[in-house]
């Protein structure tokens, strides 16, 4: 029989990151405000959580972070003056930011890890479970990941994790989990994780990526969690006592994906999203695909 859980409508998304890999356009800019095409990074993410029935949302931020606030604020001047010039369109794109989420904020202070930016957020979720979204990973819309992974939570309750099958060369880059297969093709029980391990001593090639659904139980292991790698806070140090011990906040579960991620965390993947997206963009592609066609033919002529 299936069982019945608390609904989840509340999604965080930790945003106090300094952006070092973007530096110097970081200097001044939050990395989550870097625009992919014409959105910024951060809007796709809450675009995600709200298609998914999570229009309640936390964002865990920093100093120099005011810009993020100020873009899902309505901007009054700027309607105004667009309005005046009767640029429909354009009016419609700035409000919609502004309509799409409940938003709330809170500051992270000493940027002490993943693990220690979901703790922050322990006031506003009480104790229910919630969603966190990780700016870097942008999944597409076509592939609802995080519905997917609601609905396991809402079945077997405890905590989900997104998992990707990585190359085993790329997997000191993730968290890892050890897994077990179940019932559902796309669902797996996950029995221990570890934090970005070297390639012999990871337990799998299933890498955590950027969403997780998690059980309130979590904030009272984060408490009680010791830095690990880097000296920081790590949340996969927390899922693995969750996963070793359910009475703690239930089992642990992932969600195997295979759909369409587009990292924006590293310089290179981040030029890569631009141009994938840009050219499945109606209003952009058709011509956009032309001249890219036309400039990797010159270049393969010169080399």
């Amino acid at each position: 029989m299936t069982q019945s859980h608390p609904r989840i409508s509340k999604a965080v998304i930790p945003a106090a990151g300094l952006g070092t890999r973007f530096l110097p356009a970081t200097k001044a800019t939050p990395k989550e405000m870097l625009p992919v095409v014409d959105k910024p990074a951060i809007q796709y993410v809450v675009e995600e959580a709200v298609s998914a029935g999570l229009d309640d949302v936390l964002m865990i931020t920093g100093r120099n972070k005011r810009p993020l606030e100020d873009h899902f604020d309505r901007n009054y001047e700027l309607e105004s003056a667009l309005e005046k010039k009767g640029d429909a369109e354009r009016l419609a794109k700035v409000q919609e930011s502004s309509d799409l989420a409940t938003m709330h904020y809170v500051r992270q202070g000493d940027p002490r890890g993943l693990g220690h930016a979901v703790l922050c957020a322990a006031p506003h979720v009480g104790h229910e479970p919630f969603a966190v979204l990780l700016g870097d990973d942008l999944i597409d819309p076509r592939d609802p990941l995080l519905r997917r992974m609601i609905e396991v939570q809402e079945q077997h309750g405890g905590s989900v994790v997104a998992l990707m099958e990585v190359a085993p060369e790329q997997i000191h880059l993730y968290g890892c989990a050890a897994v077990e297969a179940t019932a559902d093709g796309d669902v797996v029980k996950v029995t221990g994780l570890v934090e970005k391990p070297d390639p012999a001593d990871a337990p799998s090639s299933y890498a955590i990526i950027g969403r997780y659904v998690l059980d309130p139980g979590v904030f009272g292991v984060l408490r009680e969690t010791e830095p690990g790698r880097g000296g920081e806070i790590q949340l996969t140090d927390a899922l693995q006592q969750l996963a070793q011990d359910e009475k703690v906040g239930g089992p642990v579960h992932g969600v195997v994906f295979k759909g369409r991620r587009y990292d924006t965390g590293d310089r290179g993947d981040y030029l890569r999203a631009i141009v994938r997206l840009a050219c499945e963009r109606e209003d952009l592609g058709p011509d956009f695909r032309t001249w890219l066609r036309s400039y990797v033919a010159e270049e393969m002529q010169q080399s």
